[in-house]
């Protein structure tokens, strides 16, 4: 059997009863004695936590995408040769030949208006704009050496969060999530916060699993209304109706399982017990009242 099909077929709970010969007390008696190394050596769950192949400082990524941010020229990237061409007219060299956006003619070059300073004890550039950095220069690295010809938004988005201009491929989460998993298996291992409101210019591929196990994917979380869409139960339904649905359900999926042998099948049921799990812990994370 195809060992990802067996690792996740091992997820479902009825599965495992049925192929429990101790009984409940046995199933019991193995989460009594039960330790986290063992849990992170279990094949069970694609998102419990993974051994790094070396040890690691950071348990957990914070990852920033300013849209709409100040530019790094008036930041952190310091181009005195620029400043010092303010006003004049863009060598041929640098647009023959080229496309861009909403350039035409001859365009002209601007320069930052910011002041910039060293900082630090290896002389990072910084601008008056973030003073705050100027004392934590030493505590934080910033990489000028990034190139792309992207000028349109979605693709330049999509490769920075894939490293491709094209959809389909995994983002910086998901493999993240892909190599460490989850320490949280009520919670999804790669959550997303969007705090305006507007989604990406490159959709959903800019938190997306690309070509990996969707489970992988990120989970957007709101400010407003149900802190994630469709997890919240309609009018009607108890904890006991949803619990009921989903083992019916899972009872499809594993027929269909096996007739199509299709590992998403597995995966969507993977997510399926993440989300009713999700339904408990959610609203208790998201309420900031308590911190």
């Amino acid at each position: 059997m195809n060992p990802q099909l067996e690792s996740l077929q091992y997820k479902t709970r009825r599965h495992f009863f049925k192929q429990c010969s101790m009984g409940l007390g046995g199933v019991a008696l193995g989460d009594m004695l039960a330790t986290d190394a063992a849990a992170l050596e279990a094949p069970s769950n694609p998102l419990l936590p993974k051994l790094p192949p070396q040890a690691a400082k950071a348990k957990r990524v914070i990852y920033l995408h300013l849209t709409g941010s100040p530019p790094h020229l008036d930041m952190w990237d310091h181009k005195p040769e620029l400043v010092k061409r303010d006003g004049q007219e863009c060598p041929d060299e640098y647009i023959k030949g080229k496309k861009f956006a909403f350039t035409s003619g001859t365009p002209k070059l601007m320069g930052s208006p910011r002041t910039f300073k060293q900082y630090g004890k290896n002389g990072m550039w910084m601008s008056d704009a973030i003073p705050h950095f100027h004392d934590l220069a030493d505590d934080f690295c910033i990489i000028n050496s990034m190139t792309t010809d992207h000028f349109n938004h979605a693709p330049a988005e999509l490769f920075v969060h894939t490293g491709f201009q094209q959809p389909g491929r995994p983002t910086f989460g998901a493999w993240t999530t892909y190599g460490l998993g989850s320490e949280n298996q009520n919670l999804p291992g790669y959550v997303v916060l969007i705090s305006s409101g507007v989604q990406p210019n490159g959709g959903k591929s800019s938190f997306g699993s690309g070509f990996i196990p969707s489970v992988y994917q990120g989970v957007q979380c709101r400010s407003k209304g149900d802190p994630v869409l469709y997890v919240s139960d309609p009018p009607g339904m108890d904890r006991s109706l949803r619990r009921a649905s989903l083992d019916a359900l899972r009872d499809l999926n594993e027929a269909a399982s096996k007739d199509f042998a299709h590992p998403e099948t597995l995966t969507r049921m993977a997510q399926y017990e993440l989300a009713f799990r999700m339904q408990m812990s959610v609203p208790e994370v998201m309420d900031i009242s308590k911190e």
